[in-house]
């Protein structure tokens, strides 16, 4: 119940933040007006993100690191470990519907956010390394590691050069966000890491049948 009770207030806090921005622009944002749209203390605030921006971004971000990794467990077994990664990232970072690409149109628009949504990727590090691990098994820990820690910046890589793109994609009527291009950027960034998640994998399986 103490979880549910965080992860609803987690979520309270994220979509006031991000209404708000919307609403009024995140410069007219404070931290005072999320917590009360919220119905909770700027104390409370604090115990959950440490600025706005971090608070805005979240709302796109979401609990994406731990439904990557979901996806990633949730692979089919022959399936392999390399696709399996690649397509779960893939998957999280495609916007599905108009509301999020209003919110990606805001964060696009202001460096402060472009930054903060950068370092949401270092969260996928660690439930992506249990989610490695539990595919390799235990016999080599420290490569579940490496390995998740080497997809989450080849992520920020993919994110960087996205938002750069599409920061500077402006017209007379405002911004365009290249259609498609950040799955393929991920799968350009992610590629290169494809023939050592296979290693990991096929040594994994040579300790099994050994």
């Amino acid at each position: 119940m103490r979880e549910q009770k965080k992860q609803a207030t987690r979520e309270a806090l994220r979509a006031a933040a991000l209404r708000l921005a919307l609403e009024r622009g995140p410069d007219n944002v404070r931290v005072d007006d999320i917590a009360e749209a919220a119905g909770v203390s700027p104390r409370t605030y604090n115990n959950y993100f440490s600025s706005r921006e971090q608070a805005i971004v979240a709302a796109v971000a979401g609990e994406r690191e731990a439904r990557a990794a979901a996806a990633v467990a949730d692979r089919p077994a022959g399936v392999g470990l390399a696709d399996a990664v690649i397509e779960a990232l893939v998957d999280q970072y495609t916007v599905p519907d108009e509301s999020g690409r209003d919110a990606l149109l805001l964060i696009t628009t202001r460096p402060a956010l472009r930054d903060a949504f950068v370092e949401t990727t270092t969260a996928i590090e660690h439930p992506l390394t249990d989610a490695i691990a539990d595919r390799l098994g235990d016999g080599d820990p420290h490569t579940a590691r490496v390995l998740a820690a080497s997809v989450a910046a080849a992520v920020r890589v993919a994110l960087e050069q996205w938002l750069q793109t599409t920061a500077s994609s402006f017209t007379t009527s405002g911004l365009v966000v290249p259609s498609g291009s950040l799955p393929g950027l991920l799968r350009t960034t992610l590629a290169p890491l494809a023939p050592a998640l296979d290693a990991a994998e096929q040594r994994a399986l040579h300790r099994r049948h050994r």
